[in-house]
């Protein structure tokens, strides 16, 4: 369930998704979410898109553990303040963020930062915009990133929805790109933190993008990328602004 201000974004009772009008359920939501979200980005039936499964369900008589990650986009007039586009998505858990959570457990001094910035990128070369493939766990950094920036709020949310001044399990990340941020084709996007810099023009991704997964990479020596998502493109002009709300459930 999003805030009660981002239910406020909806027109008329009804969801811009992939630029389709779907009318909205919020007392349905994990349905209601995936018949949004295409098949590809889906996760296979009985399975969880994530890095962070400790094991598969059914081993020891237990369940897995995994976190979850939903992201909503709202496109934005920023004159008239009227919604364009509006999304909701999951998200993908990368490899990689296996490695900063253990380094956070095991010190406190170390890595300088657990989730610090959302990057924002236009894909691989070659991909068809409109129909990029489906993510896998192995991503390292974004292909072609455009821009990055430090989220504008972070929170803690109940289970209604609704943030709250105490601890819970979930997180929302919340970032806005003004006018004459991220302008362009957007099909790529990843939460950065580890080694990353606090200045935003410097970068320091692991190489390259994805492949071949190499656990014995020095990530000290890198910004690490946690989670990734990719999705059908979003032209941001420079007359809108962008909100992205990158909810993390654990």
């Amino acid at each position: 369930m999003r805030t009660a201000a981002l239910e406020e974004d909806r027109p008329n009772g009804t969801l811009q998704v992939f630029g389709r009008n779907s009318l909205y359920a919020p007392s349905s939501r994990e349905e209601d979410m995936d018949m949004k979200i295409p098949e590809q980005f889906r996760a296979p039936q009985g399975q969880v898109a994530s890095a962070f499964a400790v094991r598969p369900a059914d081993d020891y008589k237990e369940s897995g553990y995994y976190v979850r990650g939903d992201v909503f986009f709202t496109l934005r007039d920023a004159v008239t303040r009227e919604v364009q586009e509006y999304r909701e998505l999951r998200n993908l858990v990368v490899l990689d963020a296996s490695i900063l959570i253990a380094r956070l457990m095991k010190d406190n001094l170390e890595p300088p930062h657990s989730l610090y910035a959302l990057a924002i990128g236009s894909g691989d070369t070659g991909w068809n915009p409109m129909s990029p493939p489906a993510a896998t766990n192995t991503q390292r950094a974004l292909y072609a990133e455009i821009t990055r920036k430090t989220f504008t709020e972070t929170a803690f949310i109940d289970g209604a929805g609704v943030p709250v001044a105490y601890p819970t399990k979930v997180v929302d990340f919340t970032t806005i790109y003004t006018e004459s941020e991220a302008v362009g084709p957007l099909v790529e996007m990843g939460l950065l933190g580890g080694n990353i810099s606090t200045n935003m023009s410097v970068r320091n991704p692991v190489t390259p993008p994805n492949g071949t997964y190499d656990p014995t990479v020095d990530l000290t020596t890198r910004e690490t990328l946690c989670n990734y998502l990719v999705f059908p493109v979003i032209n941001k002009p420079a007359t809108s602004t962008l909100e992205i709300v990158w909810r993390l459930s654990f």
